[in-house]
Protein backbone atom coordinates (compact mmCIF):
# COMPACT_ATOMS: atom_id res chain seq x y z
CA UNK A 1 0.00 0.00 0.00
CA UNK A 2 1.65 3.27 -0.75
CA UNK A 3 1.97 6.11 1.58
CA UNK A 4 -0.91 8.41 0.42
CA UNK A 5 -3.35 5.52 0.41
CA UNK A 6 -2.32 4.77 3.95
CA UNK A 7 -2.58 8.61 4.59
CA UNK A 8 -6.25 8.61 3.01
CA UNK A 9 -7.19 5.53 4.71
CA UNK A 10 -6.02 6.42 7.79
CA UNK A 11 -7.85 10.07 7.96
CA UNK A 12 -11.11 8.47 7.11
CA UNK A 13 -10.90 5.91 10.15
CA UNK A 14 -10.64 8.70 12.33
CA UNK A 15 -13.12 10.94 11.07
CA UNK A 16 -15.95 8.48 11.41
CA UNK A 17 -15.04 7.89 14.31
CA UNK A 18 -15.33 11.57 15.67
CA UNK A 19 -18.89 10.95 13.91
CA UNK A 20 -19.30 8.80 17.07
CA UNK A 21 -17.85 11.35 19.40
CA UNK A 22 -20.75 13.33 21.51
CA UNK A 23 -18.27 15.87 22.27
CA UNK A 24 -17.14 16.23 18.79
CA UNK A 25 -20.72 16.21 17.75
CA UNK A 26 -21.73 19.09 19.97
CA UNK A 27 -18.72 21.53 19.16
CA UNK A 28 -19.61 20.47 14.96
CA UNK A 29 -23.28 21.00 15.76
CA UNK A 30 -23.53 24.18 17.62
CA UNK A 31 -20.58 26.08 15.27
CA UNK A 32 -20.26 24.06 11.68
CA UNK A 33 -22.67 25.92 10.20
CA UNK A 34 -20.42 28.88 10.63
CA UNK A 35 -17.26 27.09 10.23
CA UNK A 36 -18.40 26.18 6.48
CA UNK A 37 -20.31 23.02 6.91
CA UNK A 38 -23.58 25.18 4.88
CA UNK A 39 -21.52 24.02 1.74
CA UNK A 40 -22.52 20.19 2.57
CA UNK A 41 -25.81 20.75 4.89
CA UNK A 42 -28.00 23.64 3.01
CA UNK A 43 -31.02 23.54 4.66
CA UNK A 44 -32.54 22.62 7.96
CA UNK A 45 -36.50 22.64 6.98
CA UNK A 46 -38.86 21.81 3.99
CA UNK A 47 -38.95 25.13 2.80
CA UNK A 48 -35.22 25.49 2.41
CA UNK A 49 -34.95 22.23 0.98
CA UNK A 50 -38.21 23.69 -1.63
CA UNK A 51 -35.40 26.05 -2.61
CA UNK A 52 -32.69 24.37 -3.01
CA UNK A 53 -34.19 21.79 -5.13
CA UNK A 54 -35.41 24.73 -7.43
CA UNK A 55 -32.37 26.39 -8.08
CA UNK A 56 -31.11 22.63 -9.01
CA UNK A 57 -33.66 22.78 -11.73
CA UNK A 58 -32.91 25.62 -12.81
CA UNK A 59 -29.34 24.87 -13.43
CA UNK A 60 -29.81 21.69 -15.37
CA UNK A 61 -30.12 19.44 -12.32
CA UNK A 62 -32.78 16.98 -10.61
CA UNK A 63 -32.44 17.15 -6.98
CA UNK A 64 -33.34 14.51 -4.17
CA UNK A 65 -34.25 14.76 -0.55
CA UNK A 66 -34.24 12.99 2.73
CA UNK A 67 -33.86 13.27 6.11
CA UNK A 68 -30.26 13.23 8.00
CA UNK A 69 -29.93 10.32 10.61
CA UNK A 70 -32.64 10.20 13.40
CA UNK A 71 -32.84 6.23 14.59
CA UNK A 72 -36.35 5.73 15.44
CA UNK A 73 -36.73 3.35 18.42
CA UNK A 74 -40.54 3.69 18.68
CA UNK A 75 -43.95 3.55 16.85
CA UNK A 76 -44.49 7.36 17.35
CA UNK A 77 -41.15 8.61 16.65
CA UNK A 78 -41.76 6.31 13.07
CA UNK A 79 -45.30 8.21 12.97
CA UNK A 80 -43.56 11.33 12.77
CA UNK A 81 -40.60 10.81 10.23
CA UNK A 82 -43.14 8.76 8.30
CA UNK A 83 -45.41 12.28 8.37
CA UNK A 84 -42.38 14.31 7.49
CA UNK A 85 -41.19 11.94 4.49
CA UNK A 86 -45.12 12.41 3.14
CA UNK A 87 -44.76 16.68 3.26
CA UNK A 88 -42.03 16.03 1.34
CA UNK A 89 -43.77 14.21 -1.12
CA UNK A 90 -46.44 16.45 -1.30
CA UNK A 91 -44.31 19.76 -1.78
CA UNK A 92 -41.87 18.50 -3.83
CA UNK A 93 -45.28 17.09 -6.57
CA UNK A 94 -47.39 20.22 -5.46
CA UNK A 95 -44.22 22.59 -6.73
CA UNK A 96 -43.70 20.77 -10.21
CA UNK A 97 -39.85 20.29 -9.25
CA UNK A 98 -37.80 17.27 -11.39
CA UNK A 99 -36.98 16.01 -7.50
CA UNK A 100 -37.75 12.70 -5.67
CA UNK A 101 -36.94 11.26 -1.91
CA UNK A 102 -35.14 8.99 0.01
CA UNK A 103 -35.84 6.96 2.46
CA UNK A 104 -34.06 5.93 5.50
CA UNK A 105 -35.41 2.93 6.97
CA UNK A 106 -33.85 3.48 10.48
CA UNK A 107 -36.49 6.48 10.43
CA UNK A 108 -39.67 4.02 9.38
CA UNK A 109 -39.22 1.05 12.12
CA UNK A 110 -36.53 -0.94 11.00
CA UNK A 111 -35.15 -0.98 14.70
CA UNK A 112 -38.85 -1.48 15.81
CA UNK A 113 -40.26 -4.23 14.09
CA UNK A 114 -40.53 -6.15 10.44
CA UNK A 115 -44.29 -4.95 10.98
CA UNK A 116 -44.09 -1.19 11.60
CA UNK A 117 -41.30 -1.00 8.65
CA UNK A 118 -43.78 -2.50 6.36
CA UNK A 119 -46.51 -0.29 6.74
CA UNK A 120 -44.84 2.73 6.91
CA UNK A 121 -42.86 2.27 3.78
CA UNK A 122 -45.84 0.70 2.12
CA UNK A 123 -47.92 3.81 3.21
CA UNK A 124 -45.14 6.08 1.58
CA UNK A 125 -44.41 4.69 -1.44
CA UNK A 126 -48.78 4.33 -2.38
CA UNK A 127 -48.50 8.02 -1.53
CA UNK A 128 -45.58 8.85 -4.35
CA UNK A 129 -47.28 6.74 -6.77
CA UNK A 130 -49.92 8.49 -6.48
CA UNK A 131 -47.88 11.28 -7.71
CA UNK A 132 -46.07 9.77 -10.42
CA UNK A 133 -43.17 9.71 -7.96
CA UNK A 134 -40.17 7.08 -7.18
CA UNK A 135 -38.71 6.49 -3.79
CA UNK A 136 -35.47 4.53 -2.64
CA UNK A 137 -34.54 3.19 -0.13
CA UNK A 138 -30.98 4.36 1.53
CA UNK A 139 -28.43 1.99 2.80
CA UNK A 140 -27.07 2.05 6.30
CA UNK A 141 -24.61 0.08 7.78
CA UNK A 142 -23.90 -3.36 7.02
CA UNK A 143 -26.45 -4.93 10.38
CA UNK A 144 -29.21 -3.41 8.28
CA UNK A 145 -28.78 -4.57 5.03
CA UNK A 146 -30.00 -8.05 5.03
CA UNK A 147 -33.40 -6.35 6.42
CA UNK A 148 -33.14 -3.65 3.99
CA UNK A 149 -32.96 -5.84 0.95
CA UNK A 150 -35.19 -8.48 2.83
CA UNK A 151 -38.40 -5.48 2.94
CA UNK A 152 -37.13 -4.63 -1.19
CA UNK A 153 -37.74 -8.05 -2.28
CA UNK A 154 -41.22 -8.46 -0.40
CA UNK A 155 -42.22 -4.90 -1.83
CA UNK A 156 -41.39 -5.63 -5.33
CA UNK A 157 -43.31 -9.28 -5.14
CA UNK A 158 -46.43 -7.76 -4.14
CA UNK A 159 -45.64 -5.43 -7.12
CA UNK A 160 -44.81 -2.56 -5.86
CA UNK A 161 -42.64 -1.05 -8.36
CA UNK A 162 -42.11 2.37 -7.64
CA UNK A 163 -39.31 1.76 -4.98
CA UNK A 164 -34.87 1.76 -5.59
CA UNK A 165 -32.87 0.66 -3.74
CA UNK A 166 -28.88 1.07 -2.92
CA UNK A 167 -25.63 -1.33 -3.48
CA UNK A 168 -22.44 -0.36 -2.00
CA UNK A 169 -19.23 -1.77 -3.75
CA UNK A 170 -17.24 -1.50 -1.02
CA UNK A 171 -19.12 -4.38 1.06
CA UNK A 172 -18.22 -8.03 -0.06
CA UNK A 173 -21.61 -9.30 -0.39
CA UNK A 174 -22.49 -6.78 -2.77
CA UNK A 175 -21.99 -8.28 -6.00
CA UNK A 176 -23.86 -11.77 -5.02
CA UNK A 177 -26.75 -9.13 -3.79
CA UNK A 178 -26.85 -7.64 -7.03
CA UNK A 179 -26.98 -10.50 -8.80
CA UNK A 180 -29.67 -11.97 -6.90
CA UNK A 181 -31.94 -8.73 -7.12
CA UNK A 182 -31.45 -8.43 -10.89
CA UNK A 183 -34.13 -10.69 -11.77
CA UNK A 184 -36.80 -8.48 -10.01
CA UNK A 185 -36.01 -5.71 -12.45
CA UNK A 186 -33.85 -3.36 -10.41
CA UNK A 187 -33.75 -0.10 -9.90
CA UNK A 188 -29.79 0.20 -8.33
CA UNK A 189 -28.06 3.32 -7.00
CA UNK A 190 -24.06 2.32 -6.79
CA UNK A 191 -22.35 3.54 -4.44
CA UNK A 192 -18.78 2.89 -2.32
CA UNK A 193 -19.52 3.34 0.64
CA UNK A 194 -19.33 5.64 3.98
CA UNK A 195 -19.24 3.66 7.14
CA UNK A 196 -16.95 2.15 9.13
CA UNK A 197 -16.68 -1.40 8.31
CA UNK A 198 -14.43 -4.50 9.89
CA UNK A 199 -12.23 -5.75 6.51
CA UNK A 200 -14.32 -9.16 6.55
CA UNK A 201 -17.15 -7.32 6.09
CA UNK A 202 -15.99 -4.61 3.68
CA UNK A 203 -12.81 -3.83 1.60
CA UNK A 204 -10.33 -2.42 2.78
CA UNK A 205 -8.30 -1.07 0.50
CA UNK A 206 -9.48 1.63 -1.68
CA UNK A 207 -8.82 -0.49 -4.74
CA UNK A 208 -10.92 -3.40 -4.50
CA UNK A 209 -13.70 -1.36 -4.07
CA UNK A 210 -13.33 0.40 -7.46
CA UNK A 211 -12.92 -2.69 -9.38
CA UNK A 212 -16.33 -3.74 -7.50
CA UNK A 213 -17.63 -0.59 -8.41
CA UNK A 214 -16.88 -0.89 -12.26
CA UNK A 215 -17.47 -4.70 -12.03
CA UNK A 216 -20.78 -3.63 -10.78
CA UNK A 217 -21.62 -0.63 -12.58
CA UNK A 218 -20.90 -2.58 -15.86
CA UNK A 219 -23.21 -5.53 -14.91
CA UNK A 220 -25.77 -2.67 -14.46
CA UNK A 221 -25.83 -1.02 -17.17
CA UNK A 222 -26.17 -4.11 -19.45
CA UNK A 223 -28.90 -5.28 -17.32
CA UNK A 224 -30.71 -3.51 -14.75
CA UNK A 225 -33.52 -1.05 -15.80
CA UNK A 226 -32.22 1.90 -14.51
CA UNK A 227 -28.75 2.44 -12.64
CA UNK A 228 -27.98 5.86 -10.50
CA UNK A 229 -24.19 6.08 -10.63
CA UNK A 230 -23.54 7.63 -7.66
CA UNK A 231 -20.16 8.97 -7.69
CA UNK A 232 -17.29 12.19 -7.12
CA UNK A 233 -14.60 9.78 -8.44
CA UNK A 234 -14.01 11.85 -12.22
CA UNK A 235 -12.37 7.82 -13.31
CA UNK A 236 -15.52 6.41 -12.59
CA UNK A 237 -17.48 9.01 -14.27
CA UNK A 238 -15.60 8.88 -17.34
CA UNK A 239 -15.79 5.34 -17.80
CA UNK A 240 -19.08 5.09 -16.83
CA UNK A 241 -19.21 8.01 -20.01
CA UNK A 242 -17.29 5.31 -22.06
CA UNK A 243 -19.53 2.18 -21.16
CA UNK A 244 -22.74 4.38 -21.38
CA UNK A 245 -21.51 5.48 -25.51
CA UNK A 246 -19.94 2.18 -26.02
CA UNK A 247 -23.21 0.26 -25.49
CA UNK A 248 -25.38 2.91 -26.60
CA UNK A 249 -27.51 2.96 -23.14
CA UNK A 250 -30.67 5.02 -23.25
CA UNK A 251 -30.48 8.04 -21.26
CA UNK A 252 -34.41 6.70 -19.65
CA UNK A 253 -32.01 3.68 -18.28
CA UNK A 254 -29.30 5.57 -15.87
CA UNK A 255 -28.15 8.66 -14.69
CA UNK A 256 -25.35 10.28 -12.52
CA UNK A 257 -25.85 11.03 -8.63
CA UNK A 258 -23.53 13.59 -6.59
CA UNK A 259 -24.12 15.04 -3.07
CA UNK A 260 -24.83 18.95 -2.68
CA UNK A 261 -21.41 20.69 -2.60
CA UNK A 262 -19.17 18.24 -3.64
CA UNK A 263 -17.28 17.86 -6.69
CA UNK A 264 -18.65 21.10 -7.81
CA UNK A 265 -15.97 21.44 -11.39
CA UNK A 266 -17.33 17.61 -12.12
CA UNK A 267 -21.08 18.55 -11.48
CA UNK A 268 -20.80 20.75 -14.31
CA UNK A 269 -18.78 19.07 -16.55
CA UNK A 270 -21.24 15.95 -16.31
CA UNK A 271 -24.37 18.88 -17.11
CA UNK A 272 -22.68 20.85 -19.87
CA UNK A 273 -21.65 16.92 -21.81
CA UNK A 274 -25.43 16.46 -21.61
CA UNK A 275 -25.50 13.56 -19.30
CA UNK A 276 -28.57 13.53 -16.52
CA UNK A 277 -27.62 14.27 -13.29
CA UNK A 278 -29.08 14.13 -9.93
CA UNK A 279 -27.95 16.08 -6.67
CA UNK A 280 -29.46 14.67 -2.92
CA UNK A 281 -29.19 16.91 -0.50
CA UNK A 282 -31.36 16.14 2.85
CA UNK A 283 -32.05 17.87 5.05
CA UNK A 284 -32.83 18.42 9.08
CA UNK A 285 -31.28 19.56 12.72
CA UNK A 286 -29.04 15.94 13.25
CA UNK A 287 -26.59 16.70 10.44
CA UNK A 288 -23.71 16.33 12.43
CA UNK A 289 -22.78 12.41 11.65
CA UNK A 290 -24.39 13.21 7.73
CA UNK A 291 -21.47 15.85 7.48
CA UNK A 292 -18.72 13.61 9.33
CA UNK A 293 -19.66 10.60 6.39
CA UNK A 294 -18.92 13.57 3.44
CA UNK A 295 -15.82 14.94 4.88
CA UNK A 296 -14.38 11.00 5.64
CA UNK A 297 -15.53 9.81 1.77
CA UNK A 298 -12.95 12.74 0.78
CA UNK A 299 -11.08 13.44 3.64
CA UNK A 300 -9.45 16.78 1.44
CA UNK A 301 -13.08 18.32 2.33
CA UNK A 302 -11.70 18.35 5.69
CA UNK A 303 -9.20 21.25 4.83
CA UNK A 304 -12.36 23.37 3.73
CA UNK A 305 -13.73 22.89 6.82
CA UNK A 306 -10.83 23.73 8.75
CA UNK A 307 -9.43 26.75 6.93
CA UNK A 308 -13.48 27.95 7.54
CA UNK A 309 -12.30 27.23 11.23
CA UNK A 310 -8.77 28.84 11.12
CA UNK A 311 -10.81 31.91 9.45
CA UNK A 312 -12.59 33.31 11.64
Amino acid sequence: MSVRRGAERAARAAILRAAESDRVGKVVSRYGMRLGARRFVPAENLDEIVAVMRELNRNGMRGVTGLFDDHARSEPHVARNEAEYGRQIDRLAAEGLEANVALKLTHLGIHVSDDVLFASTRRLLERAAGRGMRLRFDMEESALVPQTLALYRRLRAEGVDNVGVVLQTYLRRSEQDLADLLPLGLNVRLVKGAYLEPASVAYPDKRDVDAAYGRMLERCLAEAEHTAIATHDSRIVAAARARIAAENVAPERYEFQMLYGIALPLQREVVGAGYPLRIAAPYGPTWFSYLMRRLAERPANLGFFLRNAVRR
